[in-house]
């Protein structure tokens, strides 16, 4: 497994618990808008604690972006990663990861599971093919929401925020469930690509293929 030394060029909070950090590029390092690698912290006794994350830059971008979240209930990975900063080291290593795009449909998130849906967007928004796309992103409250300026400014009327513990005025606040995909999609015959916590996207995919969606085109990380 190949693995490479990287310096983190900046590093800033984006909500009150997900934290961005521009990182340096590896020479030849490519990935697919979508896509992970597993990540680790070059000091001693945290290099072998490996953790997914998502890219959130673009291709063709010269240096990595990642939107972590940090969970302070714990000391784990990323609550050692609130408290690093610019000129500390990252260790990355191969690239890995089913969510990638495929046709336009219908994109259902959860929490931070936003964040491959972000590289995918940009990607297609850059190339102004995000026509057709609709993202339906759910959070607790709206504080959790992760860069909603920038999805509002690429989808436009094609996004919708869902909150689960929060009376937002002009949003929802429900779950995702059944009934909620039968009122919000008229077809079920396009492509669905679905993140977030685990029973999220067990729940969510037993929905839509019970609805008729097929397993062809549905698009979850395997």
């Amino acid at each position: 497994m190949a693995s490479h030394i990287v310096k983190i060029i900046q590093s800033f909070y984006i909500t009150y618990d997900v934290k961005c950090f521009v990182v340096e590029k590896p020479e030849n390092y490519d990935f697919i808008p979508g896509q992970a690698t597993d990540v680790s912290i070059n000091l001693p006794g945290w290099e072998d604690k490996l953790r997914p994350f998502t890219f959130t830059s673009l291709k063709d971008q010269k240096y990595l972006e990642f939107m972590i979240k940090i969970y302070r209930d714990h000391d784990g990975v990323t609550n050692k990663l609130g408290s690093i900063n610019a000129g500390a080291e990252l260790i990355l290593h191969d690239v890995f990861g089913a969510i990638q795009f495929k046709e336009p449909g219908v994109f259902i998130a959860a929490g931070a599971g936003i964040t491959p849906f972000i590289a995918i967007f940009r990607d297609l928004y850059k190339q102004n093919k995000l026509r057709g796309n609709t993202l339906i992103y759910t959070n607790k409250t709206s504080e959790d929401v992760i860069m909603d300026i920038e999805l509002q400014k690429m989808l436009k009327t094609d996004y919708t925020k869902v909150f689960t513990r929060e009376t937002v005025i002009g949003f929802m606040e429900r779950r995702i469930d059944r009934n909620f995909l039968i009122e919000n999609i008229s077809n079920f015959g396009q492509h669905f690509y679905v993140c977030g916590p685990i029973d999220f996207v067990a729940n969510i995919s037993k929905h839509l293929l019970e609805l008729g969606v097929t397993s062809d085109t549905l698009v979850v990380e395997e």
